[in-house]
């Protein structure tokens, strides 16, 4: 138990100083990676997959939309619902903001050892498999 209690301090505190550098908000961002990963989805599903309420998501929809980074079109199969698909503005915006937090994280490393590195290297691989 005190290991996870240490892993779970640091891997907060990690994601705390890599939130510094974002240029767009959270929720912004993880809508957006969700329609590149997944495609076109619908404003309900995306709010379960951010596991925030469908007002939530439809704000946060709409901001992005008013940015241009997001389109809505009625679905196919059920007209009252709306789909929402990333544009090239968006994907590109998104790339960006992920750009400049790996940046952020190749600095932090540069400042470690080879053996460090190579321990750093592995570890995106053991914390999947952490991840239910």
């Amino acid at each position: 138990m005190e290991i996870a209690e240490d892993l779970r301090a640091a891997v907060g505190d990690f994601v705390r100083q890599v939130r510094a550098y974002e240029t767009m908000p959270p929720g912004q961002a993880g809508a957006l990676g969700h329609l590149v990963r997944e495609g076109p989805l619908s404003i309900a599903d995306l709010a379960r997959r951010e596991r925030v309420k469908h007002q939530s998501m439809t704000r946060t929809v709409g901001l992005l939309e008013s940015q241009g980074l997001v389109t809505l079109a009625p679905a196919e199969h059920d007209r009252r619902q709306m789909v929402v698909a990333v544009t090239g503005a968006g994907a590109a915006r998104l790339g960006e903001q992920r750009q400049v937090r790996a940046g952020r994280i190749a600095e932090a490393m540069a400042t470690l050892g080879a053996e460090e590195r190579e321990l750093v290297a592995r570890i995106p691989a053991i914390i999947r498999k952490l991840t239910p």
